[in-house]
């Protein structure tokens, strides 16, 4: 059991958003879109620790605002386009050892971008590690199309899946990672330096089930969405 584990939320959040501007500080129905995170977050009892990595001193202020720590400003070299995401949970995790003696022993990475994310879907992913030994849960929808893909060889388009045409009944759907959760133990991200390592477990949701903000075309689509719950 995970009783007495330290559950660590970080919530990656920069300022310099360039697909849809100050992405992050927008405001979604009454509040900005960091806060559902860290809403969400202090929901479930089982986290105890929620930090937003970030590099903006406005983001900063609306995060303490809602409850979430920012212990540090992140390092700008850690806020490019092209930084990946894994040395930003391990300067974090890193951080928390060094200054507040505090060692995760599970890290959920909780993007913005997914604010129609449930309770009751991250419950769902604690409970897989209590009762699996995976070192990760990541959440997917199951996919049923069909795959093409250009082969240079042959200069033509060819049947990636499934490799043989049959009705939808009769072949296996693959898992596409939907953006919303991801959760590994501390081996995984700061020792084999991966977010995501074998075995894996999947929370599989409905592609209704969010929204994951990317373009404004998404934010429309959140908006709408988020009217129809209110």
């Amino acid at each position: 059991m995970l009783i007495k584990m330290n559950i660590l939320a970080i919530i990656p959040a920069r300022g310099g958003s360039k697909s849809i501007p100050r992405k992050n500080m927008k405001l979604l129905g009454d509040k900005p879109l960091v806060a559902y995170p860290i809403e969400l977050a202090k929901s479930v009892s089982k986290i105890n620790k929620i930090i937003v990595s970030t590099e903006d001193e406005e983001i900063k202020s609306i995060a303490e605002k809602f409850g979430a720590e920012v212990p540090f400003l992140r390092p700008i070299d850690l806020a490019k386009d092209e930084t990946p995401t894994l040395p930003v949970l391990q300067h974090c995790i890193k951080y928390l050892e060094e200054n507040q003696d505090y060692k995760a022993d599970l890290i959920f990475l909780l993007y913005p971008t997914n604010p129609f994310l449930k309770k009751e879907t991250i419950n769902q992913a604690i409970k897989l590690f209590e009762e699996t030994n995976c070192n990760s849960v990541v959440s997917v929808i199951k996919d049923y199309g069909r795959f093409w893909k250009f082969n240079k060889n042959l200069n033509k388009y060819c049947l990636f899946y499934p490799e043989e045409r049959v009705n939808r009944q009769y072949f296996t759907p693959l898992y596409k990672e939907n953006g919303a959760i991801y959760f590994s133990n501390y081996k995984t991200v700061m020792v084999k330096n991966k977010i995501v390592a074998d075995p894996v477990e999947f929370i599989i949701m409905k592609e209704s089930d969010l929204v994951d903000i990317d373009t404004f075309s998404d934010w429309k689509k959140a908006e709408s969405k988020m009217r129809r719950i209110e």
